[in-house]
């Protein structure tokens, strides 16, 4: 195996940036695109994240009240408890990030720099305009606790979630992209790059690894890394069906099947599924003010078009275009 440092920096800190999506496959409802940023104790590449947090988190099981379930959000989110499980490790992840956030509004505008520009563009969407306090079901005393236990051994061992980002896509947007990149494989790599930008510091001489799953059968990365890397020497290290990596300068570039075997992939699994499945219960509340029987959707394919029949007659009362509602691919 290829080593990603020689061997005399091995000891040095370093950084670790992990990326997910989730909704990339329904039509409704936003595409959500996460990267968290981890400062390491040793070289990124052979930081053992499950062991130097094995006191707070757990990746097999929820261990539910006693530590934070981080693996797959598909794991997370899943059974009786999953919901809550979910909420109780993105928020207090968010928290021990130093990204306490006590309302979905808030906790979108923080992942998405909006705070920061004061230029939300969601509020020009209809079920975007409200606002749900937070936690939505998980218990707010237990996401603290879990947090400051996070922070302390953060602290202890010497390692820290630095920062978690996203790219929130409303359908409006998704379509609009997708117009221009005329592919929906290219348009979630323009995105993905899009975030990896504001994540990664190019003039950083900090040994950094980056891990991103895989977009679908995409094995050349190369010409999106020139894209935020200009003018800059991009090593390939390997291209093939289950890994492409590269080098730029004290940076690897890996994309991956299964990234989230890696804690911090599977941080920004969890935190994408949460803001997703937040944004689908404020555009399932929104339409059942006007269509009080319609069951709640997921977005995904099948169902997406059952919904969509059953909300057509309140679509066009409100004013509401195609574009905005439903994304084409």
């Amino acid at each position: 195996m290829n080593q990603l440092f020689d061997p005399e920096v091995t000891a040095e800190s370093g950084r670790f940036i992990g990326m997910d999506e989730a909704g990339y496959g329904p039509n409704l409802g936003p595409l959500v695109i996460t990267s968290t940023t981890w400062e390491t104790p040793d070289s990124p590449a052979e930081c053992k994240f499950e062991a130097l947090l094995k006191d707070v988190i757990d990746t097999k099981s929820t261990c539910r009240k006693t530590k934070l379930h981080i693996a797959d959000s598909k794991l997370v989110n899943k059974g009786k408890y999953g919901f809550e499980s979910l909420e109780t490790s993105a928020l207090a992840l968010l928290n021990a990030a130093g990204m306490p956030v006590s309302t979905f509004q808030e906790l979108r505008q923080n992942v998405c720099g909006f705070n920061k520009t004061g230029n939300d563009p969601f509020n020009d969407i209809p079920w975007f305009v409200g606002d749900m306090n937070l936690p939505f079901s998980a218990d707010a005393a237990l996401i603290n606790s879990l947090a400051d236990s996070l922070k302390q051994t953060f602290e202890q061992k010497k390692i820290g979630c630095l920062k978690i980002q996203a790219e929130v896509v409303p359908a409006i947007q998704f379509n609009s992209l997708l117009d221009q990149h005329g592919s929906k494989g290219i348009l979630l790599t323009t995105l993905a790059f899009s975030l990896l930008k504001k994540s990664w510091e190019q003039r950083s001489t900090t040994p950094i690894l980056f891990v991103g799953d895989k977009h679908g059968g995409r094995n050349h990365y190369g010409e999106f890394l020139a894209s935020i890397a200009p003018r800059t020497l991009i090593e390939t290290i390997e291209e093939g069906q289950s890994t492409s990596r590269y080098r730029v300068s004290s940076t690897e570039f890996r994309f991956q099947t299964k990234g989230e075997e890696h804690l911090p992939v599977a941080a920004a699994s969890i935190v994408a599924k949460y803001i997703r499945e937040l944004s689908m219960y404020q555009f399932n509340s929104y339409w059942q003010q006007f269509c009080k029987d319609v069951k709640p959707t997921k977005g995904y394919p099948v169902d997406a078009k059952r919904f969509w029949q059953e909300i057509k007659t309140a679509q066009h009362e409100q004013r509401i275009s195609d574009d905005q509602l439903w994304r084409k691919r």
